[in-house]
C-alpha cells in the first residue's frame, strides 16, 4: 500500500511519516490479540468452563505445560507478564475452581494442574483441533509458515520490551 490514507491503522496520528508501517503492524496486533482472547474464551466455554478470562486460560495452560509444577514468578516470566497481582488473582480463582492444586514449601508456593484441570485442558485441545487447526492448514498458515511468524513475533516482542525500558527511563 503506497497511499498513506489507505493504511489500516487504529490511530492516524501515530501513522504519519516513517511510523506508518509500525502503526499498521500495531493495529494488526491489537485486533489479533483481541480475536485470540475471544477465541480462547469461546473455546474454553465449548470445552466446559465458560467463566474463565483469557488470562486465567493462559495461566491454566501454562501451569499444565509439561506437567511440571510452577511458581508465580515462573508463570509471569514465561507469559511475559509484569503485573504479578493479576496472575496471582488468576491462580486463586483456578484453585477455587479446583483446576489447580498448590503446595507451599518455605516461602514459595508451587502450582500444579489438578486432574480436573488436565481434563479441561484436554477438552480445550480437542475443540481447538476441531475448530481452528483445519482453517490454519487450508489458509497456508501451518507448519513452517506459522513457525516463521511466531519467530518474528518473538523478535518484535523484544523490540517492544526494550522500547518500554527506554521509555521508563525518560
Amino acid at each position: 500500500m503506497s497511499d498513506p490514507q489507505r493504511r489500516i491503522v487504529s490511530s492516524q496520528h501515530l501513522a504519519e511519516g516513517p511510523a506508518a508501517e509500525a502503526s499498521e503492524f500495531e493495529y494488526g496486533m491489537i485486533i489479533a490479540y483481541n480475536s485470540f482472547a475471544r477465541w480462547m474464551q469461546r473455546c474454553m466455554a465449548a470445552a466446559g468452563m465458560g467463566e474463565l478470562s483469557a488470562l486465567e486460560i493462559l495461566v491454566l495452560h501454562n501451569t499444565n505445560h509439561r506437567d511440571r509444577e510452577k511458581r508465580l514468578t515462573d508463570i509471569c516470566f514465561l507469559l511475559n507478564i509484569e503485573d504479578t497481582h493479576t496472575v496471582n488473582y488468576a491462580l486463586r480463582k483456578l484453585l477455587k475452581l479446583e483446576l489447580l492444586t498448590s503446595e507451599k514449601r518455605g516461602k514459595e508456593v508451587f502450582y500444579r494442574t489438578s486432574e480436573t484441570g488436565r481434563a479441561l485442558c484436554e477438552s480445550y485441545r480437542k475443540v481447538r483441533e476441531e475448530c481452528l487447526l483445519e482453517p490454519f492448514e487450508g489458509g497456508n498458515m501451518a507448519g513452517a509458515n506459522l513457525s516463521e511468524i511466531a519467530a518474528a513475533l518473538r523478535v518484535l516482542s523484544g523490540f517492544y520490551d526494550q522500547a518500554s525500558r527506554a521509555a521508563s527511563s525518560l
